[in-house]
């Protein structure tokens, strides 16, 4: 991974560093994101938040809930465990969403997340990232993949299963719970037949 890109000259302006994915390598379960928070941008992990941030609930606290994060393990470097982090963009513009072409510009990237950790279960996070991995890892049609319809389902896809989640820090407790609910009763089915296997 480039620590140094140079793909998309705005981006390197604004950007504090490019923030790669992170987790436990050996992952069933990859979330994908639009692109890095604030914090993540500052620390280089996906998907962190300020601490006393109250607005909502994290997905840290969504993977402690279900065991795939340590709670005792630091902030700024969660202890992952079946879980992996990423994001369709690796650099952040702190005053807008990241183009469709800088989009594209990350996809080899995030190709090589999907294809080094093998998942059998993506989790877009966000509408973006639905949309993005709905378009290409299933058969159903892009205007049919919206959130928060299809928050707290499993879409079966090419590959993968995918289980789209609502932004954490948009979430209704109803919503929370009713993705926790949903993706633990996944993690204790044979979820593992969901994937046709591919050769690597």
């Amino acid at each position: 991974m480039d620590e140094e890109c140079r793909n998309c000259p705005a981006l390197c302006e604004t950007r504090t560093q490019v923030v790669h994915g992170y987790g436990d390598v050996g992952a069933d379960f990859l979330f994908v994101g639009e692109r890095p928070t604030a914090k993540a941008d500052e620390v280089g992990v996906p998907f962190l938040t300020d601490e006393d941030d109250d607005s909502g609930t994290s997905l840290r606290r969504i993977l402690e809930r279900l065991a795939l994060c340590d709670s005792t393990s630091p902030d700024d470097r969660p202890a992952l465990e079946n879980a992996y982090l990423t994001n369709l963009t690796r650099c952040r513009d702190p005053d807008r969403r990241p183009t469709d072409e800088e989009i594209g510009n990350c996809e080899p990237y995030l190709n090589a997340d999907i294809r080094s950790i093998n998942p059998e279960v993506l989790v877009p996070v966000g509408e973006r990232a639905l949309a993005e991995l709905g378009t290409e890892y299933t058969t159903t049609p892009v205007d049919e993949l919206t959130l928060p319809e299809a928050h707290a389902t499993t879409i079966r896809g090419r590959g993968f299963a995918l289980v789209p989640m609502v932004e954490p820090r948009e979430q209704t407790d109803d919503q929370t719970q009713a993705w926790l609910e949903h993706f633990a009763q996944l993690m204790a089915s044979d979820y593992r037949q969901t994937k046709g296997r591919r050769e690597r």
